[in-house]
């Protein structure tokens, strides 16, 4: 896969809804803790990259950063939230907190149509035109960074979206991701089509072909065990191998006595009976339950 965006989780709710929004528009996406190593950003070779929003604040004590490399990639970079918030600190701008915490739906005041909001249908009257959008947030940007400016303010955000166009660096205050903002679908796939000029080709099913086909060769003529929990992941991985491999996979699922009333035996019987997996259970229950006596 060529056209690939990579999303840098700093511990957003909404981090998986990114993802989700991007795959939608028929282009991969993957999810890395902001954490990850140049390298390894790097040989992922990525479109465009997007830094997610989080519960931190950029000027508090050990507050999640970034490899400034990344920023050098030369790579279109969507900032949402505290990812706007981290590119301003970075890039020389200020971040304060902002006099009142904005929570909900607001009215994105837009000043530039063209570039992130070229896919935005405008409301409101058009000398002032205007999109509804969802904002989480205790800070704001009181100072841009040198070489950008300003794309869209509500209220109480003068900077709520910004755009550093010789670098195509952008950045919004509020969460596109979310239903709450309606045309944050169409901010999204602007980013990606057009900025990051993704042609929207990738599919489910082409992925579920591309992995197959690699695990086949990779695991030639050999066994592969997997931990099974039931769970959605383990699953989908189990399910996969299977399809590359099939009766030379093992499934393992570890019972440990946690689970609600009859829900291990389901998922045993579900496994084996309706995706015909080959599943050995492991009763750890007495070990468990033992570890956690007296703990609450």
């Amino acid at each position: 896969m060529s056209e690939k965006i990579l999303i840098l989780d700093f511990g957003s709710q909404y981090t998986q809804l990114i993802a989700r929004r991007v795959r939608e528009g028929r282009v991969y996406s993957e999810i890395l803790p902001y954490q990850t190593s140049f390298s390894t950003i790097q040989a992922f070779n990525p479109r465009g990259i997007i830094l997610s929003g989080g519960p931190a604040s950029v000027y508090a004590r050990h507050a999640p950063s970034l490899d400034p490399r990344v920023l050098d990639l030369g790579v279109p970079i969507l900032g949402i939230c505290y990812g706007m918030q981290l590119l301003t600190t970075m890039l020389g701008g200020r971040v304060a907190k902002a006099a009142r915490r904005e929570f909900g739906q607001a009215d994105l005041l837009i000043d530039a149509q063209d570039g992130l909001f070229g896919a935005v249908r405008p409301e409101g009257a058009p000398e002032a035109p205007s999109c509804r959008v969802w904002m989480s947030h205790g800070d704001r940007i009181e100072k841009l960074p040198s070489g950008f400016r300003v794309i869209g303010h509500t209220a109480n955000s003068p900077i709520a979206a910004m755009v550093d166009p010789q670098r195509r660096v952008y950045a919004i205050q509020f969460h596109p991701e979310v239903e709450h903002t309606p045309q944050g679908r169409a901010i999204l796939s602007r980013f990606v089509s057009e900025i990051c000029g993704c042609s929207s080709t990738w599919t489910m099913g082409s992925f579920r072909k591309e992995t197959v086909a690699s695990l086949r060769q990779a695991l030639d003529g050999e066994r592969a065990i997997c931990a099974l929990s039931g769970g959605v992941d383990s699953a989908v991985a189990a399910t996969l191998v299977h399809e590359a491999i099939g009766d030379r996979l093992t499934c393992i699922f570890v019972d440990n006595g946690l689970l609600r009333k009859g829900e291990a035996d389901k998922v045993v019987r579900t496994f084996r009976a309706t995706m015909q997996l080959k599943v050995r259970r492991v009763d750890a229950s007495s070990r468990f339950l033992s570890k956690l006596k007296g703990v609450s």
